[in-house]
């Protein structure tokens, strides 16, 4: 399990503005495109981690099925992949530097990496897995998401394949998508809230706090497709119920608050 998961990330608004289009610059952002050597060697080693989780450079090189060298010479360029190279005096970033992996320490002091949300995102929208893949990957990520990848099984029993519809939430729809003012649910302002709760975040972020602002995401985004089948996931669990009441409940007090500086403000009163 993670030890210190602390300010490794920023919020999703961060994610979509900053990050996403980044990764896309640096790693690309369709894996059918043509893609640099550097590019396919990233994709590679994102792939290890989504599918199988926490794991040694080593052990990565030796799951991916579909390498081109040795399992040592490959070993060699996942370090390289990892921590970036200097060259002539320029160093280039490695994918730890840039959000996607996270580095841990067991107890023996040997470093073992997985995905971050942000990597995690990232895989969904550009590597498009497979319905198998998505599995493996909830089941190895479950810790790290366990209002969606904890119960990944039974929400999968409640939607049916719609729960692999995650490509439309890594792609950052619905976050501020102000068709949603017109509905009758108060999507919109759930939606919202889900910024305006960790607007403060921007930069730095816990990565349990992002875990749930994507959960929140994710719930609220099931709000607008499949009302009754949220209904049904809610009440299944009465944890997981209470919780999203009471994002609901905070998420009224704060529009009642919003609504009463309106009321009482005096910016007109003396015309």
């Amino acid at each position: 399990m993670p030890l210190d998961r602390s300010l490794i990330a920023s919020n999703l608004m961060s994610y979509k503005l900053y990050v996403r289009p980044k990764m896309h610059r640096l790693y690309g952002s369709d894996v059918r495109a043509s893609k640099s050597k550097h590019q396919q060697n990233v994709h590679d080693l994102l792939h290890v981690l989504f599918i199988h989780g926490i794991n040694s450079t080593w052990n990565m090189a030796k799951l991916n099925t579909h390498r081109r060298f040795g399992v040592r010479e490959q070993e060699k360029i996942y370090r390289r992949l990892l921590v970036g190279r200097a060259d002539k005096r320029k160093r280039s970033d490695g994918v730890l530097d840039n959000g996607l992996v996270f580095r841990e320490i067991d107890s023996k002091t040997f470093a073992k990496y997985r995905l971050t949300l942000f990597g995690i995102l990232y895989c969904i929208e550009v590597l498009q897995p497979s319905k198998t893949e998505y599995d493996k990957m909830a089941t190895q990520y479950s810790f790290l998401v366990p209002k969606i990848f904890g119960r990944w099984e039974e929400i999968k029993s409640i939607l049916g394949d719609d729960v692999y519809n995650l490509l439309i939430l890594s792609k950052g729809i619905y976050l501020n998508n102000l068709q949603m003012a017109h509905s009758e649910n108060p999507l919109y302002e759930l939606m919202s809230y889900v910024h305006i709760k960790y607007s403060r975040n921007f930069e730095s972020m816990i990565e349990d706090d992002l875990a749930d602002q994507i959960s929140y995401w994710f719930y609220t985004y099931l709000l607008h497709v499949h009302p009754e089948k949220l209904k049904k996931i809610l009440n299944s669990d009465g944890n997981l119920s209470q919780w999203y009441k009471e994002y609901f409940s905070d998420a009224k007090k704060y529009y009642a608050q919003r609504l009463y500086a309106m009321q009482n403000s005096d910016i007109f009163s003396n015309t």
